[in-house]
Order: structure tokens, then C-alpha cells, then sequence
């Protein structure tokens, strides 16, 4: 009987191809599958899901601090999933991790984040798709309660797969882990303040500040279970339809 085919486990990010954050990921994708890393060359964060459309893409072999092989991308997230679905891979991925991200993407932070993006372009692309997020921003953060929540969700999704258009969004405080919670994404937001000032040459340019908002309490929310000291995982898609409005209203004529 032959031997059975180790997965592989595609690994990009937001915080580029040197982050501690990706170089974990890819060590614990490894205990699973063989990996492939392609990733932005530089920091991407809060770009969204975004996409270059006004300049080349170029794709370069790198090698991580670690000494891992990557692929450098000088794009965004989705740029560097939808480039390895269609030029760099020549076998599909059986499942795309993105992260470990410096800094939580709960909450609103889902909407705005590169590394979510990296995950849910694959889903759109027919991918089980996870991100894997740190809740301290320092670049030496504890990572180990991150890798372990990204290892129970691996197995979790290699057993059991996901729903079409379902990607998974981990989240997990520094340091040792202390438990792994099913969540919603809570209803949150930032009241941003931009920091009016004046350049060499006299003229304004502006530096956005601000602080996050929770609108909502509840024991099964991201932000409220992290802030609990736990990890979350919360199931997420890219339809942003409100079903439950056009479900009421659908019947309303309008011409």
C-alpha cells in the first residue's frame, strides 16, 4: 500500500515574507503538510483586500530569517493568494494559511485586515481557508499560544473541511494558550481623529489616531473572549448580502 500524500499548505500574510509571525505559521504548517511561502516582500497591514491593478506584480525567491524558502511578492494579500492559484503553483494548495498576524483582527479589524483578505481570497478561490492572529503587536511577542490554536484549527478543517465560502479567523492572546472558543465577530468600530499638522514646506498633512469602539456586550464575542484572556475562532464570508433585510423587504416593489 502506497504511503499517504502529505497535504500542502500554502502560507502568506500581511506583515511580509521576514515576519516572526509567518515564520511560526510555516513551522506549524509543517508538522502537517509541505508548505509553500509566498508573501509580501514588505508590510501590507490594513490594506484590505485590495489588489494592484496599475503596476506589474513580480514574484522573487527569498529566504527567510529562518532559512525557509518563500516567494516575495511585491503586492498585497489577495495579490499574492490570486497570483499562486494562477502562475506559482503548479498543484493546488490543499489548505491556505495567513498569519500569524501582529496585532488582533477581531471585531471590525476583520474588514480591514490583510491577512483576513489572504484567507478569505482563497475561500473565494475554493480553498479552506484559516487566519491566525496574535493580540500583542510586538514583534517578540510569546507566539506559542497562537501556534497552538493554529494546530487545533488545522486538524480541525484537514478532518472536517469547511462550507463553501466559510474561512476561519483565529485569534489568540500572547503567551501560553488558556482555551479556544467558537465566537461571533462583535459589532465594533474605530472613532478616528486625524492630527492636523504642517510639513517642511508649509504644507497640511494629516496622521489618522484614534480608539476601538465594542458596541456590543455578550460572552460568545471575539473581542469579549479575547479580552477574557482566550482564544477565539470565529467561522466568517465574503457575501456581505443582509439576509435577513432582503428577506423582509424582497417583496416591496420599487418600480
Amino acid at each position: 500500500m502506497s504511503e499517504k500524500k502529505r497535504p500542502l499548505i500554502l502560507v502568506c500574510n500581511d506583515d511580509g515574507f521576514y515576519s516572526p509571525g509567518i515564520q511560526a505559521l510555516a513551522e506549524v504548517a509543517m508538522k502537517y503538510g509541505d508548505v509553500r511561502v509566498i508573501a509580501p516582500d514588505r508590510q501590507q497591514s490594513a490594506v484590505g483586500h485590495s489588489i494592484t491593478i496599475s503596476k506589474p506584480l513580480r514574484a522573487n525567491k527569498v529566504k527567510m530569517p529562518s532559512g525557509i524558502d518563500a516567494t516575495a511578492v511585491n503586492g498585497t494579500p489577495a495579490d499574492c493568494i490570486k497570483l499562486a492559484h494562477d502562475k506559482l503553483m503548479d498543484v493546488r494548495p490543499d489548505l491556505v494559511l495567513s498569519g500569524i498576524n501582529h496585532g488582533s483582527n477581531a471585531g471590525i479589524n476583520i474588514i480591514y485586515s490583510g491577512t483576513v483578505s489572504a484567507a478569505t481570497e482563497a475561500t473565494i478561490l475554493g480553498y479552506p481557508a484559516i487566519a491566525v492572529s496574535c493580540t500583542d503587536f510586538d514583534e517578540d511577542a510569546d507566539l506559542s499560544g497562537c501556534q497552538e490554536a493554529a494546530s487545533k484549527v488545522i486538524e480541525f478543517v484537514l478532518k472536517k473541511g469547511l462550507p463553501k465560502g466559510v474561512t476561519l479567523n483565529v485569534n489568540a492572546p500572547a503567551g501560553p494558550l488558556n482555551g479556544l472558543v467558537w465566537t461571533k465577530q462583535a459589532d465594533s468600530r474605530y472613532v478616528e481623529e486625524y492630527d492636523g499638522r504642517v510639513d517642511p514646506f508649509n504644507k497640511p498633512y494629516y496622521w489618522m489616531t484614534g480608539k476601538f469602539e465594542l458596541l456590543e456586550n455578550g460572552n460568545d464575542l471575539d473581542v469579549s473572549v479575547i479580552e477574557a484572556g482566550k482564544g477565539t475562532v470565529t467561522p466568517i464570508q465574503y457575501d456581505l448580502t443582509a439576509h435577513g433585510f432582503f428577506h423582509e423587504i424582497k417583496r416591496e416593489p420599487l418600480l
